[in-house]
């Protein structure tokens, strides 16, 4: 009898077979290595009791001149502000989506009250509106008042009709009922986007939600109904559709115009009933959709171009000033040194564009980027997705370019879109859907310049990138991993195909979900997190990590929809997202499930829970097959089995128990094992061996733990082993 050492490399590979992999591990679950060795990752603890309306889809930490320390989140519902162990809802109000003069119905026994606007509401399912001046109402129909909708928020269940939309009370009416006489003003909030992002196809492709995708709505406001012969037609605005060459919807009516006069909010050259439809009267008020990039009736799509991307939020800070811009949309400012900030709503910024894909901040030389912008400033229907527009430096509102100041513009030309962007050391990186650009101040009078630094080498998602150890690092468009230190260069990763290819059992990322995924930096541990959906997902459900310090790659289940490092914070703070949680933050009557949960990072050992309870962490790492003979010093690579009587444990460090497996085979391709796996055995730190008896041409070796304040350290394997015949 002999004692022989395993000695397993760090870092995870799933590139080769269990047998070829051999001195590596090849899976796992929420472990980390640290000077080569593995170990379970820190726990985490909720920050807050409430849980956040909707899924976070941005998050960014600041400190202001004195020193306060923010965090913004977005969702797909709210924006909120967390300070000091508390959430703040500052969620922008629409404003040009404001209705006066509503009324409320409310009926017998039911809990659904209908709210019948002047004009048009162009309101939609799941939206989020707040209410004043309810008026009276009469005691003797009703048991509501008017402080049950004035300054309350509610989620809109229904649309009956563009005039019409119905929420839910807390309770039921039990009186008669009422209607009231008209005084209801209707605040939406700012809508933000749909949960989930899919591709559109067949018939209709990219009519999947109206407003929620960002087709430009108005109403007719001709004076009259537009009758069945007409082919000009007055809007209350068009500002937002296309000049030329567009198609619009007006209930189940499709139509074709030629020309948009804006100044009078005129559409003429109007073609009636395209797309197979039928011309009919709308009667005035009646809700217009612009459809001119939808896939028309009868055109099916099954291999869909057209993405309806989700919610999501770029949040960055202009010194004091929060800078946050929906994803193709407005942009908004909120400033917490001004009187009562915690209380008051985030509005949109002075003089800025009104649609971008997204904004950043240049921190050294102090302008604001708006990217995938408008070429004319205001004009929604003139965002370019390739074009650029920077503020004057140290304003957020001047973006003229003139002699005196360093405003500007450029557009990029490699691509169809910009995807994200991130601020390196002095550099700003640029990535489209398929390239890259360095942008650099200068100063006057080009102010920055740009250059195209790699091709090929698209950007999967807005915030599937991050800047960390002097490089940024990011995730491909069509898989692989890219990084920029000067020069882009492709990233090697032994756990590619296991991310990005679905294969067998396993499922690799979807890449229809592209935008979900969430690269962030933990400082702590020298650790790059992508979070990001697998395919047959909507949702964010695995992780895979790079450790550029030891230059070794994990995955595991960590479902995190932000993430931001340890910048401002001790810890890493990191939101959780869960379809089936009801958000208590802000409250919202009629609410949908779905709630996002706000954690900070590296904290003992347990999920800490804000109710005071702790949730086990549980955790496992598994070797590659190793071969007996070679670590015995017996000759022939495999060609003799081999007997185990006993393992000696080594742990560097253990807290409680773990438990050690070891999993047997005769053959790398073997249908079945030599024998049972053995154990799983229970180790604690007061364990010096573990006897066995076992038989196998090949072996591997597992640690996991399952239970509360279980964390460990694990070093080297030795086991004692014989020579056992050939078969």
């Amino acid at each position: 009898m002999a004692l022989a050492k395993v000695r397993i490399a760090p870092g995870f590979d799933k590139q080769s077979t269990p047998s070829d992999a051999e001195g590596r591990w090849v899976d796992g679950d929420n472990v980390r290595f640290r000077y080569g060795e593995p170990e379970k990752i820190g726990g985490w603890e909720a920050l807050v009791d409430d849980k956040i309306v909707g899924a976070a889809r941005g998050q960014h930490v600041w400190a202001d001149t004195d020193g306060k320390r923010y965090a913004a989140i977005g969702t797909d519902k709210v924006l909120i502000i967390y300070y000091e162990g508390a959430f703040y809802d500052i969620t922008p109000l629409e404003t040009d989506n404001f209705q006066t003069g509503a009324s409320i119905t409310t009926t017998n026994g039911q809990t659904t009250v209908t709210i019948t606007t002047s004009g048009s509401h162009n309101l939609e399912v799941g939206e989020i509106t707040t209410f004043a001046n309810a008026g009276s109402f009469t005691s003797a129909n009703t048991v509501f008042t008017a402080s049950d909708f004035d300054d309350k928020l509610f989620e809109v269940q229904s649309v009956p009709t563009t005039t019409t939309f119905t929420i839910t009370m807390p309770t039921a009416e039990t009186k008669s009922g009422v209607t009231t006489n008209g005084t209801l003003d209707v605040n939406p909030y700012e809508p933000v986007g749909p949960l989930n992002q899919t591709y559109g196809y067949g018939w209709g492709t990219y009519l999947f939600g109206g407003r929620s995708i960002a087709a430009t709505t108005t109403t007719i406001n001709n004076g009259g109904n537009m009758l069945v012969g007409a082919n000009t037609v007055v809007l209350t605005s068009t500002a937002n559709l296309p000049l030329t060459n567009g198609k619009l919807r007006i209930g189940s009516e499709d139509m074709s115009y030629t020309t948009n006069t804006t100044g009078t909010n005129t559409i003429s050259g109007i073609t009636r009933g395209i797309n197979g439809t039928t011309a009919a009267e709308h009667t005035n008020g009646s809700t217009v959709t612009d459809i001119t990039e939808f896939v028309g009736w009868g055109d099916a799509s099954a291999s869909s171009t057209v993405t309806i991307e989700p919610a999501n939020w770029s949040l960055d800070n202009f010194g004091n000033v929060l800078i946050a811009t929906i994803h193709n949309g407005r942009t908004f400012t909120w400033n917490p040194l001004d009187s009562n900030a915690l209380q008051t709503r985030a509005v949109i910024g002075t003089g800025m564009p009104t649609r971008s894909v997204m904004t950043l901040v240049s921190d050294r030389d102090r302008h604001l980027f708006h990217l995938g912008t408008e070429t004319t400033i205001g004009t929604p229907s003139t965002q370019d997705k390739m074009f650029i527009r920077f503020s004057d430096q140290e304003s957020t509102s001047d973006y003229a370019p003139t002699s005196t100041n360093t405003a500007g513009t450029f557009r990029l030309d490699d691509g169809t879109r910009i995807v994200g962007a991130f601020k390196g050391k002095d550099y700003i990186l640029v990535l489209t859907d398929t390239a890259a650009y360095e942008m650099q101040f200068v100063g006057p009078p080009f102010t920055f310049s740009i250059r195209k630094v790699g091709s090929n080498n698209g950007l999967l998602g807005q915030h599937a990138g991050v800047f960390a150890n002097g490089a940024v690092y990011w995730m491909g468009k069509t898989g692989g991993f890219y990084v920029y230190d000067g020069t882009v260069k492709s990233l090697p990763c032994l756990v590619e195909d296991f991310v990005f290819t679905t294969d067998g059992n396993n499922p690799g990322i979807n890449y229809n979900s592209g935008q979900l995924v969430f690269g962030g930096i933990n400082e702590l541990y020298s650790e790059i997190n992508w979070f990001y959906p697998t395919s047959g997902s909507q949702a964010i459900d695995r992780v895979v990590t790079y450790n550029f310090a030891e230059n070794v790659w994990t995955t595991g289940t960590l479902d995190r929809t932000t993430w931001i490092g340890s910048t401002v914070y001790e810890k890493p703070y990191a939101t959780d997202f869960n379809s089936g949680d009801t958000p208590t933050f802000p409250v919202v009557n009629g609410v949908s499930n779905g709630a996002s949960l706000y954690y900070a990072h590296e904290v003992g050992v347990n999920q800490a829970n804000a109710d005071g309870t702790a949730t086990a962490i549980t955790s496992f790492i598994k070797s590659g097959e190793f071969d007996l003979n070679g670590n015995a010093g017996v000759p022939g690579d495999g060609e003799f089995l081999m007997s185990i009587s006993r393992f000696l444990p080594d742990f560097k460090r253990i807290s409680g128990n773990a438990k050690v497996t070891i999993f047997l085979n005769e053959f790398p391709q073997g249908s079945t094992a030599a024998s049972s796996p053995l154990g799983p055995f229970t180790v604690s730190s007061s364990t010096t061996k573990i006897n066995t008896r076992a038989r196998a041409r090949l072996a591997a070796v597992q640690i996991e733990n399952e239970s509360l304040d279980e964390s460990w350290r694990y070093g080297t394997f030795r086991f004692d082993v014989r020579v056992d015949g050939r078969r």
